[in-house]
């Protein structure tokens, strides 16, 4: 009777076997790692400038984890450290910060109809979490699989997020002992995660012409002296890709 019982145990146990344990996906987190790398100069850098703009350590930490947006930190920092007084101040950080980020805009457009049918609260997060970075490697992705994936994208933006407030931490605890981090190049970092990003996604001769186009402007512009250069570079790119793209 034992050996019968085990018997049927063991025929059981093997036509219905145990569930085996998910694995976490480190798919996500591997595809975000290099970008991330890239940019903890970057944030070093935010931390520090931060400190010698007059912020507390808690204001300068507090900023990466609120307001997540690199380059827009640094300018509005910039800004705050320089006699920052009156509406006039106000205004020129407003100015500043949305030009900076309104390439944003194109980002979540690009995405509406991915996550429109999602609940308010996922669609706030994505939001939160959108940026350069992110939308880099979750459009990689999707260009592989041929869909969109929220949890991918969500996963890659709490990495990145992760990375930068840990770089900005680094920055407000080493500020005292880095000195001038404006003399140290770290600033080197931002052109070159822009450049990382943008690259690979040069495939066709519309987007190879307008990355030329704004970038060679940049430069006149730059040399010039003009005062909104980056922003006229960034339109007259788009105008060459637009006009590529009708000759094609």
């Amino acid at each position: 009777m034992v050996y019968h019982s085990l018997f049927c145990y063991i025929i059981k146990a093997m036509s219905n076997p145990p569930t085996p344990t998910k694995t976490p996906d480190l798919k996500p987190i591997l595809a975000m790692l290099p970008l991330g790398i890239a940019v903890i100069p970057w944030g070093i850098l935010a931390g520090a400038m931060a400190l010698d703009a007059g912020l507390s350590p808690f204001q300068a930490q507090l900023m990466s984890l609120i307001v997540f947006a690199g380059a827009a930190q640094i300018a509005g920092i910039a800004i705050f450290g320089t006699n920052f007084m009156g509406v006039s101040s106000w205004l020129n950080l407003a100015n500043s910060t949305t030009l900076i980020s309104v390439r944003h805009l194109l980002y979540s457009a690009s995405y509406q109809d991915d996550i429109k049918h999602l609940p308010l609260y996922k669609r706030l997060g994505f939001a939160f979490l959108l940026t350069d970075e992110m939308f880099v490697v979750a459009k990689a992705e999707e260009e592989k699989t041929g869909r969109f994936d929220y949890r991918f994208a969500m996963i890659t933006g709490f990495v990145f997020y992760v990375i930068w407030n840990m770089a900005t931490l680094a920055g407000i605890l080493f500020a005292s002992s880095l000195g001038d981090v404006t003399a140290l190049g770290l600033d080197f970092a931002i052109a070159a995660t822009f450049i990382a990003m943008v690259v690979p996604s040069i495939k066709a001769l519309p987007v190879l012409m307008a990355a030329v186009g704004s970038g060679v402007s940049a430069l006149a512009f730059a040399y010039a002296g003009v005062g909104q250069g980056l922003l006229l570079s960034a339109l007259i790119g788009m105008a060459v890709g637009l006009f590529s793209i009708a000759r094609t």
